[in-house]
């Protein structure tokens, strides 16, 4: 009967209350699980067969509340009042019952069908306390389900609980409103009233939640009467009238009074159902012992760095072996084409563009999916939500928002998803201010970049000149805010309040589709902008074809074969790169090289880290891309053949180790990755867009300079 039954229903819940986990175990989707509130910023949608209807469920932002004062708030109440999913499963974190079950009141308010998981159950019962869950039910009208998220438990359950509501329609809306005291009770009944005689100003929200809110003072349902009809007019004075009522009754501000009625019905709710005789222990006792610890003023600076800098060495050193098998592997490839395909332009076309574009970025996938799987352990267990606390002391003494780290933070991954958490920030300065230091934290898409060139040159010290460049784009992005903030973006700085949660096991399913669901896009990249743009750099790279060279290389290379000189012999491997680089620099691509040198000259950079440094703009990763196709890295054979790192730290590319440290440093800093620029055009307007671009190219050049000249002076080469 129900075969073709479309059910929705939506998640709902507090940050850090284990609703993505729990989204994740129902519909198999790879969705983010993030230890720290505003991690899921739009909703998460996926979908699932059970006992014969096709589910569509919803992940809604995580939220304390219903009123319309942040983004997750306002888009959690949005979908539940217009697309009115057929249930709302609220997931409450049951070691915080009373400040979750808030949450739950305006649920009720809102008259959705309702069914309440009592999530984490497992840490509920180590803390000694005893829930009526009978009693519970019967006060609130909503089933009650007992889950273990982390661990798979009683979740199919919650599914069970939903169809039952659905199915069984006597369970409808059998829920006991909240009480707000006579004096409020009677003006939202009567307000409520008069709104159903005007449906047309409801759209779809219901009466007595929208009274609710408007003698509340809710600005966003308060847009529903402003029109100046006469029924809107009545509407409007009931309000006025209802509002003063209530101040001169209870000498408190209506919002504060609907608010401890919310409180209220919770307490009392609690008090009926929550055992007076359990002698409670504080769930958060340990991690409050830990955090002496973690999060002291003087201890939690020095092992935050520590973690971090095991976090990269991990990175490099632990992929080196994976890096170094798909490297052998990726030859081999290429060793095998070249000897079934014939010589032609579509073979050079697919081993020299495509395969040696993409494979110079295939090879760091371990090393992406080591650093993620490892920041996925720092989320997981909660220790992010510290460094956040830990670094906004800092940003906060050198004039930066507190709440800008969360952004900043997530700037370590990928900028997009991060410039987009700016959304959260409740001021527009606040918002510009962080979209423009964002791009400054090293993205993931620039580590090949430090891996290879790093690898190349710092081979002993690799993993530690990475993790300094990461730092060093924390530090100019502290030296860029205070600049800004005291020039541009001039205003006080205000509070940081973020939830600590406590710390917890993370689980093996949960970090492995944490890093899977990152590494995924990156490779989506190979097979998309990168293989595009490898492709295109190898037509720019190879014609137009010269016609004529300065000298009779191919008359040579025959000389000194005849005269008895081996094939792969110095001079013969000497004269042919000669003849490579004359054809390339009569390429499109060398001329442009031409046109960039001057430029990049003082920096120490070749012509082709120019040009690879231009074709970045697309996308980081692209930057090792073209050093692939330009410097030839592609193999002959796979035992001989040159790889990338070699050829770019041979005498002959013309690359010094200072201008190696210099050219990572510009790839830090300079301009991001276009899509990056075009989500700061969307988020912020075109005016911060180019300031942006600008900036942040001056920036790169003035540093890697310093960083050159630097050098020279302390004698490096």
């Amino acid at each position: 009967m129900h075969a073709s039954r479309r059910l929705t229903i939506a998640l709902a819940g507090n940050p850090n209350s284990g609703k993505t986990t729990i989204f994740n175990a129902l519909t198999g989707a790879r969705q983010k699980v993030g230890n720290w509130p505003g991690v899921t910023v739009e909703r998460k949608t996926g979908t699932l067969e059970y006992r014969g209807y096709t589910i569509e469920l919803i992940d809604l932002p995580g939220t304390y509340s219903l009123t319309a004062y942040s983004a997750e708030e306002l888009v959690t109440r949005t979908f539940i009042v217009d697309e009115k999913p057929d249930v709302v499963i609220h997931v409450v974190d049951s070691g915080n019952l009373a400040r979750n079950l808030y949450l739950t009141t305006q649920l009720l308010e809102l008259g959705v069908d309702l069914v309440l998981d009592l999530n984490m159950w497992d840490d509920f019962e180590d803390s000694g306390s005893d829930l009526d869950l009978e009693k519970l039910h019967t006060m609130i009208g909503a089933p009650i389900v007992k889950t273990k998220a982390h661990r798979g438990e009683g979740v199919t359950e919650l599914l069970d609980a939903a169809i039952t509501l659905v199915e069984e329609t006597e369970e409808h809306h059998r829920h006991v409103p909240v009480s707000y005291g006579s004096h409020v009770n009677d003006l939202v009944s009567e307000l409520a009233t008069l709104l159903e005689q005007n449906p047309e100003l409801l759209g779809n929200a219901p009466p007595r939640w929208a009274a609710i809110k408007l003698i509340e003072g809710d600005a966003v349902v308060a847009q529903l009467i402003e029109g100046d009809t006469p029924e809107t007019k009545t509407i409007r004075r009931f309000v006025e009238r209802a509002s003063r009522h209530i101040s001169r009754a209870t000498r408190s501000d209506p919002e504060k009074v609907i608010t401890e009625g919310r409180h209220g019905y919770v307490e009392g709710a609690l008090k009926m159902a929550l055992s007076e005789r359990a002698v409670p222990i504080d769930r958060m006792e340990r991690s409050r012992r830990i955090d002496e610890v973690f999060t002291d003023r003087l201890l939690g600076y020095p092992i935050f760095l520590v973690f971090v800098w095991l976090l990269f060495q991990a990175t490099f050193r632990l992929g080196t072996y994976p890096m170094s098998w798909l490297d052998s592997l990726v030859s081999r490839f290429t060793v095998f084409l070249a000897g079934v395909l014939p010589p032609s332009l579509l073979t050079d076309l697919i081993i020299e563009g495509a395969l040696g574009g993409v494979g110079s970025v295939l090879i760091f996938l371990p090393n992406i999916m080591i650093l993620f799987f490892g920041i996925a352990i720092l989320e997981d267990t909660g220790y992010m939500a510290r460094a956040a606390f830990l670094m906004d002391r800092l940003m906060h003494a050198l004039g930066l928002h507190g709440k800008s780290f969360i952004p900043l933070l997530m700037g370590f991954g990928c900028s997009v998803p991060a410039i987009m958490a700016t959304r959260t920030l409740e001021s527009k300065r606040d918002r510009i201010l962080t979209t423009l230091l964002v791009p400054l934290m090293s993205c993931s898409a620039r580590l090949p970049v430090y891996i290879l060139v790093a690898g190349a040159f710092f081979a002993a010290r690799a993993g530690t000149i990475v993790f300094a460049l990461h730092f060093f784009g924390v530090a100019i992005a502290v030296l860029v805010g205070r600049i800004l903030s005291r020039t541009i973006f001039r205003a006080a700085p205000e509070p940081f309040v973020m939830e600590l949660p406590p710390y917890r096991l993370p689980t093996a399913r949960g970090l492995l589709i944490h890093m899977w669901e990152r590494s995924r896009v990156y490779l989506q990249k190979m097979g998309g902008v990168i293989l595009v743009a490898s492709i295109l750099l190898w037509f720019l790279g190879t014609f137009p074809r010269a016609a004529e060279l300065s000298r009779d290389y191919d008359g040579e290379i025959e000389l000194l074969l005849a005269s008895g000189a081996a094939a792969n012999s110095t001079e013969v491997e000497s004269l042919r790169a000669e003849r490579a680089a004359e054809e390339l620099s009569l390429t499109y691509v060398g001329r442009a090289g031409r046109i960039i040198a001057p430029a990049i000259a003082p920096l120490g950079f070749t012509w082709e880290m120019g040009v690879s440094l231009v074709t970045g703009f697309v996308a980081k990763e692209v930057v090792v891309s073209t050093l692939g196709v330009l410097y030839h890295a592609e193999s002959d054979s796979a035992e001989s053949g040159e790889t990338l790192a070699r050829a770019l730290s041979s005498p002959d590319s013309g690359i010094t180790p200072r201008a190696a440290l210099a050219f990572m440093v510009f790839v830090l800093l300079y301009t991001p990755c276009i899509i990056t620029v075009m989500t700061i055009y969307r988020e912020i307007g075109a005016r911060w867009m180019w300031f942006s671009v600008v900036y942040q190219t001056a920036l790169a050049w003035i540093v890697s300079f310093a960083v050159y000249q630097l050098g020279g002076l302390l004698g490096f080469a």
